[in-house]
């Protein structure tokens, strides 16, 4: 097997995740240092066990909605996950949810031969509409400096809203609100622009964007290439289930515990269905995004299941290959073709997320 993971009990949170690359083993993903150390065990679950990537219903935080009071990115990434089977690369998890009730089971699969991961949550017996998404964290601070590209942008924005508040502790750089077309020249708060595809950048400063594709309707990417590490992460998924994407560049830019100004060098590349990371009630309300056609919510329907996949993976790099332009479905799986020409062919079955 050339991909190998573990999933913790609480949280359900996927981490660490290695990848076997020829005779190279790559770990894409970030863990907060502060995880395993004596002191965790005071934080929130979330937070307690924060890594990799964990699925969010709710995403985000905010304040109750018609009395559901939801924990930070909602119990999926806060309660006890019940396994229900594991091995050859496979693992089946369950979790009943209280505030409001339901059922999610959770499979994670790693296939032989392949450098990739398989994840599907299926969400049975909920009733309304709900924001949700994946939150992957990748590592530069391992992997080293990265340059991220994703799909065709259609809409972008800066959070409107204050991310980080001085009085706190917690430092932003960016111009809140700022729609923007181009990740390379986004509007800083100091009057300038600053590229986003490059990371890590703007130390001491945490950030968030939202960005939406314009591509066909059943397949988006985003992508990283590690030159360092000679790798190229991706992710994919269906706008249909996950319409947008949130950026969070945080490189030390929070000075309030447990962060400490510590938490460096992460960017998450988070696929979702959501307001920004503002919670139930703002993703469910009239918003500017959704007066823009695109929407923040999906409908979950009483007996109807929502089936919820994604797909994240590693290919080695060619020669020349400096960043995805473009990553497109081929018979054997997929092209990625860097801004060079430069190409390189994954398998990967890409259908899953149909």
């Amino acid at each position: 097997m050339n991909v190998t993971f573990d999933i913790t009990r609480i949280g359900g949170q996927l981490g660490p995740v290695k990848f076997r690359l020829g005779r190279q083993i790559v770990e894409p993903f970030s863990t907060a240092p502060w995880c395993d150390k004596p002191g965790a065990e005071k934080l929130i679950p979330l937070l307690r066990e924060l890594r990799g990537d964990f699925f969010c219903a709710p995403f985000g935080a905010g304040p109750a909605w018609r009395g559901e009071a939801h924990p930070p990115h909602g119990e999926p990434a806060n309660g006890t996950w019940k396994v229900q089977t594991s091995g050859g690369g496979r693992l089946v998890a369950t979790l009943r949810t209280r505030v409001r009730t339901g059922k999610i089971t959770k499979t994670v699969e790693a296939r032989e031969v392949e450098t990739n991961l398989y994840q599907t949550h299926l969400l049975e017996d909920f009733k309304g509409d709900m924001c949700l998404g994946h939150h992957a964290m990748l590592d530069f601070t391992r992997n080293g400096p990265g340059i991220l590209s994703t799909s065709k942008i259609q809409l972008a924005q800066v959070l409107p809203v204050l991310f980080e508040n001085p009085a706190d502790g917690g430092y932003s750089s960016l111009k809140p609100g700022a729609w923007f077309r181009q990740l390379n020249s986004v509007p800083m708060a100091d009057g300038g622009k600053t590229d986003l595809t490059h990371f890590p950048a703007r130390e001491g400063f945490e950030d968030l964007v939202m960005i939406h594709h314009k591509d066909a309707p059943d397949f988006a990417w985003s992508a990283v290439v590690f030159p360092k590490k000679n790798f190229v992460w991706f992710s994919l998924k269906n706008p249909a289930h996950l319409a947008s994407t949130v950026l969070w560049h945080s490189n030390g830019g929070r000075h309030y515990a447990p962060w400490n100004g510590r938490h460096r060098g992460v960017l998450g590349v988070e696929d979702v269905t959501a307001y920004f990371h503002l919670g139930l009630a703002a993703s469910l309300a009239d918003n500017p995004w959704t007066e823009k056609g695109v929407p923040t919510a999906l409908a979950l329907g009483g007996k109807k299941c929502t089936r919820i996949p994604y797909i994240m993976g590693v290919a080695p790099m060619v020669d020349g290959f400096d960043s995805v332009r473009s990553i497109q479905r081929i018979r054997t799986g997929i092209r990625l073709t860097a801004a060079s020409g430069a190409q390189i062919d994954h398998a990967v079955d890409a259908t899953f997320i149909q």
